[in-house]
C-alpha cells in the first residue's frame, strides 16, 4: 500500500520542509501539495535538510478532491473531535486500520490541514476516517510539522510489516461500495435523510476487506429485486 502524505494549503515553507524531514526520517516518500508553492521555497528545503529530495518530487494539486483522485482510503486529521458522525481515532489507533487496510488498499493518503484553520467541512467529508491526536494542555493544536512527525511515528511500523501472500487488491472496491448504497438509498427515497446516509457512508471507513466484499454479495442479492435501472455489477 501505498501512502501519501497531503498538506493542504501549508502557508509557511518551514512547516512544509519540517514536514518532509519527518517523512523521511520514519520511510515515507510521498509527499502531496494543495494550493500552495511553500514546498518551492529555499527555507523549505533549508529546514528539510537531507529530505529534499521529498519536496523535489512533491506533487502539486490545486484541489484535495484532485489530489485523492486516485485514492482509495482517505484519513483526515482534524482538531475537531468526533466532528459529525465520521469515526475518529487517535494516531496510535490509526496502525491497526491501515495495517488491516495494507492487505486489500492499493493507494491511502493522510491528509493535513492548513496551520490556521484546518480543514474545511467539505474538506473532511471527502474523508473515510477522521483522525486527531488528543492533547491534555490547553494549546490549540500542534505544529503542521510536529503533527506529521507523530503520525509518521505511529504509522512507521506500516514500512517493516512484510506483506502476507493475498490476492492482488483491486482498486476502488471502497469507492463503488459507497456508489451502490447511493443508488439503493435512491430507490428507497430515504436519500433526504442525511443524518442515516452520512453515518452509513462513514462508517465504511472501518470496513475490512471482508466486510466489504461481504457487503457487495448482499448489494448484489438486493439489487436482484429491484429495478433494472437501479443495479450496478461492479
Amino acid at each position: 500500500m501505498q501512502l501519501h502524505i497531503i498538506l493542504v494549503s501549508p502557508a509557511r515553507p518551514e512547516n512544509v520542509g519540517a514536514a518532509a524531514r519527518a517523512m523521511k526520517t520514519m520511510g515515507f516518500g510521498s509527499l502531496r501539495i494543495v494550493d500552495s508553492r511553500a514546498h518551492l521555497q529555499p527555507a523549505a528545503a533549508r529546514v528539510a535538510h537531507g529530505a529534499t529530495d521529498i519536496l523535489e518530487r512533491a506533487v502539486h494539486f490545486d484541489t484535495l478532491a484532485a489530489a485523492l483522485a486516485d485514492v482509495d482510503f482517505t484519513v483526515a486529521t482534524t482538531a475537531r473531535h468526533r466532528a459529525r458522525f465520521h469515526y475518529y481515532c487517535t494516531a496510535a489507533q490509526l496502525l491497526p486500520q491501515l495495517r488491516e487496510k495494507q492487505r486489500w488498499v492499493t493507494q491511502a493518503a493522510l491528509v493535513f490541514g492548513r496551520e490556521d484553520t484546518g480543514l474545511t467541512n467539505e474538506e473532511l467529508a471527502l474523508a473515510d476516517i477522521l483522525t486527531g491526536v488528543p492533547m491534555q494542555a490547553v494549546y490549540p493544536s500542534l505544529n503542521l510539522g510536529q503533527a506529521v512527525m507523530v503520525y509518521c511515528y505511529q504509522l512507521a511500523a506500516l514500512n517493516r510489516i512484510a506483506a502476507p501472500e493475498h490476492p492482488p487488491a483491486m482498486p476502488g472496491q471502497l469507492a463503488a461500495l459507497h456508489r451502490r448504497f447511493d443508488r439503493l438509498f435512491a430507490h428507497l427515497s430515504v436519500s433526504d435523510d442525511h443524518k442515516l446516509t452520512d453515518w452509513l457512508h462513514q462508517r465504511l471507513g472501518l470496513a475490512t476487506q471482508r466486510d466489504i466484499a461481504m457487503l457487495h454479495q448482499l448489494l448484489q442479492d438486493i439489487e436482484k429485486v429491484v429495478p433494472d435501472n437501479s443495479t450496478d455489477n461492479e
